[in-house]
């Protein structure tokens, strides 16, 4: 079945090959959203989810339902795309929802928080597990619903001028980091900072910051941050499975046709297959560039992860005691959590790590 053929299939059910025309019709008005990114252009992964979304919503509804994209700054900078969604200023965005944190730390869970969730586990605690249903109940006060629309699965540690071997060497760093993790890294002496995608090689190369976390190979490539910083850390602690949402303002969401509804839910989830797909196709050939052109590829030593693991329980500890919706979330994804790793250590992590032992054998 060709991918338009089923989103309309998932639009209207099975039962609509038997509706007249007009009914359709009236059942399927012309409506033009616009919807603003978190990301710049120049990203065709993270940046091009939204246009894979708009693209399947316009083909399933024969361009009734047009949802235009735009990139961070050309409506609202791509920090304050929630605030747009929520007050109406767009009907949606495309964004990672732990760039909020400073509204409520809980904002961290709809994307990822240290030590969480790979994506997999993500994905299956947002669409399955419970975690949409709780994650749509805290959005509600802001006025806006989520759709689960994009990962990039486990991020690197990202970029720094020089090499680390103790947690010591983290005190002082100013460090481009978002989410929860910043907050944990401040325990160990980070100064960390919020800076857009598009504005951190800028921020590297001026000195303004001295490192600088984003996604992973590919697009680190293609910003650039080579050039301006030479070791390169992994992995990521505080994404080990981010994802990424369709945050819609909520009466405008609840104005839509039943059948519009379900397009959008078929098309975003499109959107977050899609993304990571592309993530995990163009990571390795990127990474090997990145070291054939010299960077120094280092993993964070044991005493930094223990330190930073120590710092991240502290953290969960202190905000729970003052926050009830960040303690719901925060005991329900490591319930979730703690299940999935007495399966993943049987078979997923038994199987890879043979093959990743194995793999100059075949």
């Amino acid at each position: 079945m060709k991918r338009r053929e089923f989103i309309k299939v998932a639009g209207i059910g099975a039962a609509g090959a038997a509706i007249a025309s007009p009914a359709i019709a009236q059942s399927s008005p012309e409506i033009k959203w616009r919807l603003t990114s978190s990301f710049p252009k120049s990203l065709d992964t993270i940046y091009g989810a939204a246009e894979v979304f708009s693209k399947a919503v316009a083909e399933a509804t024969d361009n009734k339902f047009q949802i235009q994209v735009f990139a961070a700054g050309e409506i609202v900078p791509g920090l304050q795309a929630l605030d747009a969604a929520s007050n109406g200023t767009v009907e949606m965005a495309h964004t990672a929802a732990y760039y909020y944190i400073g509204k409520d730390p809980t904002f961290a869970f709809g994307t990822a928080v240290p030590f969480g969730l790979n994506s997999r586990m993500q994905t299956a605690w947002l669409q399955v597990g419970g975690g949409a249903e709780l994650f749509n109940e805290f959005l509600k006060p802001h006025n806006v619903v989520g759709l689960l629309a994009g990962n990039t699965g486990c991020q690197m540690g990202g970029w720094f001028r020089k090499e680390l071997k103790e947690p010591a060497d983290l005190s002082g760093l100013k460090m481009r980091i978002g989410g929860f993790a910043g907050r944990v890294l401040t325990k160990l002496g980070v100064v960390p900072q919020q800076v857009a995608g598009g504005d951190i090689y800028p921020s590297l190369e001026k000195g303004t910051i001295d490192a600088a976390e984003w996604v992973g190979p590919y697009d680190d490539e293609k910003l650039g941050f080579q050039k301006v910083a030479k070791y390169y850390y992994y992995p990521g602690w505080w994404e080990g499975g981010p994802s990424l949402h369709n945050i819609v303002n909520l009466p405008k969401w609840e104005s839509l046709p039943a059948g519009y509804k379900s397009i959008i839910k078929t098309a975003s989830s499109l959107a977050n297959e899609t993304m990571q797909a592309r993530y995990d196709a163009y990571n390795p050939p990127a990474l090997k560039r990145l070291v054939a052109s010299g960077t120094q590829l280092r993993p964070f030593t044991a005493s930094i992860m223990d330190a930073s693991l120590k710092a991240a329980n502290e953290v969960y500890a202190e905000t729970s005691a003052t926050n009830a919706n960040f303690k719901k979330l925060y005991e329900a994804m490591t319930a979730f959590r703690n299940d999935q790793y007495t399966w993943w250590q049987v078979a997923e992590y038994g199987f890879d790590s043979f093959q990743i032992r194995s793999r100059t054998r075949t």
